[in-house]
């Protein structure tokens, strides 16, 4: 075994946190926000160590500095604030403190008793060693300090080396010749804030004509924006937009035979009229989506675009790149299969073609395409279909000249595969949520997403419906059912999404029982909404949303907690806003979409800065009132036929029992 190029370099560095799979991945974090960086930081023997937290953006070479803190068992904390988007990298120094070992035992020795004349002069010379690092005036300083240590002819007096204020001077600048440097410098990804706070609404623009059985246009969608907008969702999502391929398209309900008329599937993308930088010419021009992306921006809405990369028999890349397709023996192209299921309108592209590097370019240019029509969010089509490599490269790439672009991975697939995704750099993911739905499925995913390592890389964008999936749950469970996944998706993720109108609208009838698939799907015709009907959740969404831009505490994913409850039908978690005496949000929800639910919530007062022995004030966001809770036990009762929630905002003051609805 060789000799390590410096054996006097005693400090150990390790355990770091947060690190994913030992640097390999990127951390995410928004403006604003904060790395909290613990390590392990330790040596041989009993000498004082300390250690730095070094920082600074990609773009700078000067590092910047933070001291970190000591707490318990040799773990060391610091933090810094990233106020830039793009990418930060940080890194830990430890070294031994010889002039902090030195006053450590100093001040042990004078409180023995014991003759510490010569324990002064190796002060000096440290003292003296300091100096030579330091700017004028605290070199001065501290060699001032060193003549009294070393004074001759007079009793030995320590308290010169005990000075808080040479310590504090002559700690500014320690030895760092045998410091050791954490082995990796380890990134940052800093986005906007809207990756880390959404509120999606998912619309098809052919669907927006208000005569029945027209195709709508991008004209027609831009009167749709003030109904979005006024239900405070701020990302109007777009299902793919381009030409739709003729050969094998897919009838209503999916039939595998289209009939004249048959609009086809919008991810069927492709024909004679372009492929994914084309748009379908019913839906108007480039200019109409350009001039829709606009007045979006107006409206307070940023238009996110679907990108599937997926091409029907029509795409002009089938004729054009023949190689980029796999073909069976027979000689025709595979089509896309999830048996039994089969989807002959659409051609997957193969990423093992021996021209692989000329099609990433090429899908790299889709997005690079709708960037330039101002688009910045985009939603990926299955992504976890598609090489991870690929992935990695194309949003590095896109990243690098637009960093504000942000990508959503929508892959309901294995957790280490949708894991995967995220790390390698999509922004936001879809989650498992829309099929957890007790008590002890709720809880267990959500810590995991937010109580984890998980919750440094995965940002959850939570979807109690989309056009491909109508789960169980709101199939049975009726408008009750509907609030109750509403409630749940607004205020356990940061980031939610509906497919609307269909969501406040209710629709849950399927195409055949046991199954997830919408019957007279929106996916395969046209449809009229009727958004005016009395039945309609548009102003509980309203609510739900106003509620979220006005509190921070809902805002955030990594604050979420769970408290016990005495019925395993109330769900009921808090969240804050990170700060001490902060925001801070309560929510109970009744699971039971048919029954009165009722109960005592278990809070954990210490976590919400409230003392025990005093009564605080709860306001419901979602029916109103105000309610005077004392204690960590709490009484509730919900009718889901009335509201099946409380979101609650805690108020930590408090005034009189006439100022409530209800005292406990």
């Amino acid at each position: 075994m060789a000799l390590p190029p410096d054996g006097r370099k005693r400090v150990v560095i390790e355990g770091v946190t947060p690190e994913i799979d030992a640097g390999r991945f990127p951390i995410k974090r928004v403006t604003g926000e904060s790395v909290v960086v613990e390590a392990d930081v330790f040596a041989d023997g009993h000498d004082q160590l300390a250690c730095r937290l070094w920082y600074r953006k990609d773009r700078e070479r000067e590092w910047h500095f933070v001291p970190m803190t000591s707490l318990t068992n040799d773990r060391w904390r610091a933090q810094f604030v990233v106020t830039d988007v793009g990418n930060y990298r940080y890194t830990i120094e430890g070294w031994i403190s010889r002039f902090a070992t030195w006053r450590a035992d100093l001040l042990k020795r004078v409180q023995a008793g014991q003759d510490v004349r010569v324990d002064l002069l190796i002060g000096a010379d440290l003292i003296d060693d300091a100096a030579s690092r330091a700017d004028d005036a605290d070199s001065a300083r501290l060699l001032a300090w060193a003549a009294q240590l070393r004074k001759p002819g007079a009793p030995a007096n320590p308290s010169a080396g005990l000075d808080e204020t040479l310590a504090e001077i002559a700690l500014r600048y320690p030895d760092l010749s045998r410091a050791t440097r954490y082995e990796r410098e380890l990134v940052v990804v800093v986005d906007r804030e809207r990756a880390r706070f959404s509120t999606w609404y998912e619309l098809f623009p052919r669907s927006c004509a208000a005569e029945p059985g027209r195709h709508g246009t991008f004209r027609d969608c831009e009167k749709w924006l003030p109904y979005v907008a006024e239900m405070g969702f701020d990302v109007f999502y777009l299902p793919p937009i381009h030409p739709i391929g003729q050969a094998f398209r897919k009838g209503k309900n999916n039939e595998p035979t289209a009939t004249p008329g048959d609009v086809g599937s919008p991810w069927a993308i492709g024909s004679a009229e372009g492929g994914h930088t084309g748009i379908h010419p019913e839906l108007g021009t480039l200019a109409d989506f350009r001039n829709l992306v606009e007045r979006a921006a107006k409206a307070g809405l940023e238009v996110a675009l679907d990108i599937a990369f997926q091409c029907s028999p029509d795409h002009p890349w089938v004729r054009e790149h023949p190689e980029w397709f796999r073909r069976r023996p027979d000689g025709t192209i595979q089509y896309a299969e999830n048996p039994p299921k089969k989807y002959q309108d659409i051609y997957p592209l193969d990423f093992e073609t021996h021209d692989w590097a000329e099609l990433w370019k090429a899908l790299r240019d889709v997005f690079l395409f709708w960037i330039e029509q101002d688009v910045r969010i985009f939603r990926v089509d299955n992504p976890h279909t598609k090489a991870f490599a690929f992935w990695e490269w194309a949003i590095h790439e896109i990243k690098a000249r637009h960093p504000d672009v942000l990508f959503l991975s929508e892959a309901f697939t294995r957790p280490k595969v949708m894991y995967r995704l995220a790390k390698l750099g999509f922004s936001q993911s879809y989650t498992y949520f829309s099929w957890r739905n007790t008590k002890e499925e709720l809880t267990e995913y959500f810590t995991e997403l937010a109580g984890t390592e998980v919750k440094e890389f995965f940002r959850p964008n939570l979807w109690p419906n989309t056009p491909d999936i109508l789960p169980e749950f709101l199939q049975v469970g009726g408008r009750p059912g509907f609030a109750i996944r509403l409630v749940l998706a607004a205020t356990l993720g940061a980031s939610y999404g509906v497919y609307g109108p269909a969501f406040e609208l209710g629709e849950n009838v399927p195409r055949s029982t046991g199954s997830e698939e919408y019957l007279n799907s929106e996916k395969y015709e046209l449809k009229r909404w009727d958004v005016d009907s009395p039945a309609s959740l548009r102003a509980l969404m309203t609510t739900l949303n106003r509620a979220r831009r006005r509190h921070a505490a809902l805002q955030r994913d990594h604050t979420l907690q769970f408290h016990p409850t005495d019925n395993p039908l109330l769900l009921c978690y808090s969240k804050t806003d990170g700060e001490p005496d902060g925001d801070a949000v309560i929510v109970v929800v009744n699971l039971d979409p048919v029954h009165t639910q009722h109960g005592h919530v278990e809070l954990a007062l210490a976590d919400l800065g409230i003392r025990p022995d005093r009564p605080f004030e709860v306001e419901d966001l979602l029916g109103g009132g105000k309610f005077l809770w004392q204690g960590p036990r709490n009484f509730v009762e919900l009718a889901p036929d009335r509201l099946p929630a409380h979101v609650l905002q805690l108020h930590r003051r408090v005034r009189t029992e006439r100022d409530f609805d209800y005292f406990a």
